[in-house]
């Protein structure tokens, strides 16, 4: 199954609510960082990518249509290449307000002691934390990385294949852009930083969740 939507944008910028919208409009299952929990083979193969290994995508993406958020966010560029007919989603958020979830949050010195001892601990270090070259608390330096990353995004893909999306918007121009209606329900909005540190939606990371 090809994929035929591809998330660039980084984590916390809205990721999880499209997930849901995308399977919700019908595209299929739709990868996300969520999806490496329930599969502990995930985490080394995202190393592999990552330390430019002999790898497969079919091996992590047989059974999705769409991939939104890290790890998969990194590569981007690779895997419009792998699957030339995918359009792009670029989602995006204030600035200021993304690097304070994230540090609540995905980049919190609390989150990344879950990690500690986990197949997931690698991983993070090599693609997420070195997007950031390791200074994951430096407030400047994230920004810088992400409106660089966005601007990025914006002068690689073609306009064509490009949706530059913030997930406030909500379904029309995510419909537009995928030519399909827009739904009777509301846009999802899950994952937010109360849910993330109340661990309400996400699973907890400790290593007896990789036995």
């Amino acid at each position: 199954m090809p994929l035929s939507v591809i998330g660039a944008g980084f984590g916390r910028t809205g990721t999880s609510s499209l997930k849901v919208a995308l399977e919700q409009l019908g595209i299929g299952r739709c990868y996300h960082m969520i999806e490496v929990f329930p599969n502990p083979e995930a985490p080394a193969f995202w190393e592999r990518v990552a330390d430019g290994k002999p790898f497969d995508w079919e091996e992590i993406f047989h059974d999705f249509a769409a991939t939104v958020d890290w790890p998969a966010g990194a590569y981007y560029r690779e895997l419009m290449a792998y699957y030339p007919d995918a359009k792009v989603i670029l989602t995006e958020r204030d600035p200021e307000k993304w690097y304070r979830s994230c540090q609540d949050t995905i980049l919190s010195p609390a989150h990344f002691e879950e990690l500690k001892g986990t197949p997931y601990e690698g991983m993070i270090r090599k693609i997420v934390f070195a997007t950031f070259q390791g200074r994951i608390h430096d407030h400047d330096h994230l920004i810088d990385i992400y409106t660089r990353h966005n601007a990025e995004v914006r002068r690689v893909v073609p306009a064509e294949r490009l949706l530059v999306y913030r997930v406030s918007e909500g379904w029309a121009p995510l419909c537009e852009f995928l030519g399909l209606p827009i739904p009777a329900t509301p846009f999802p909005h899950v994952n937010t930083t109360e849910e993330f540190t109340g661990h309400e939606s996400l699973p907890r990371v400790t290593p007896g969740n990789w036995s």
